[in-house]
């Protein structure tokens, strides 16, 4: 049987995966990270920027039903609270019923295998093969007020285990403006190539002005063919 932590890595590779692949498309995922007060530590959590359907999605793992049904007296569970613009609980096969849900909340199960199915929430469309304007609808329809604040921390703490943040910027600045350049001598390179095998060319046939042309038929009359 899988436990709570298996769940928590489970999920938090499936907050990874693109939309193409059932999952949320984040860029960043992490699993049970501190969010500097109150009670919520999110099993998973993942954060998306690519324009559309930006945001966090917060995966609650419940391998219990008496965890399942203490979660809603929890503070942060309350309207208007905790993380995640985009909730789901994620579960063995048929822990939680897709009627116990609370608003705005999808739902995941997990297998013994380990392969996530999505039941409920904007991901249900993508399993559904539905994406496109059928997803951004869900993710409208699922859309909870997260706690900013609350989230800004959750980030900061995870940059700041980093050892430098900014030297790692640096180096990825760095590293960006020698592929450009790097692409740009390429480009010149290519171009080069073309003119001195224009010239060798020109060398081999001197005065050849190049394949010739094929010269149009003239139309005979039935006086010439006679």
């Amino acid at each position: 049987m899988l436990k709570h932590r298996d769940l928590c890595a489970l999920g938090s590779k499936w907050l990874l995966r693109p939309n193409s692949r059932g999952g949320h498309g984040c860029h960043v995922a992490h699993t049970e990270l501190f969010t500097g007060w109150g009670t919520e530590m999110p099993d998973a959590i993942g954060f998306r920027m690519a324009g559309h359907n930006d945001g966090s999605i917060v995966l609650e793992v419940k391998v219990s039903r008496a965890d399942f049904l203490a979660d809603a007296k929890k503070p942060h569970r309350q309207p208007g609270k905790g993380l995640g613009r985009w909730r789901y609980f994620l579960c063995p096969d048929g822990l939680i019923s897709p009627d116990e849900l609370p608003v705005g909340w999808g739902l995941l199960y997990a297998s013994e295998r380990g392969v996530i199915k999505a039941v409920a929430g904007p991901a249900r469309v993508l399993a559904e093969k539905k994406g496109g304007e059928h997803f951004n609808t869900a993710c409208e329809a699922y859309s909870n007020r997260s706690d900013k604040e609350r989230e800004v921390f959750l980030l900061t703490h995870l940059l700041a285990r980093v050892s430098d943040a900014e030297q790692v910027n640096l180096k990825i600045r760095k590293y960006r403006n020698e592929a450009q350049l790097a692409a740009s001598q390429l480009a010149d390179a290519r171009r080069r190539i073309q003119e001195l095998e224009a010239e060798i060319l020109a060398m081999k046939h001197p005065g050849d002005p190049g394949p010739a042309k094929p010269r149009a038929r003239r139309a005979t009359t039935d006086q010439e063919t006679l």
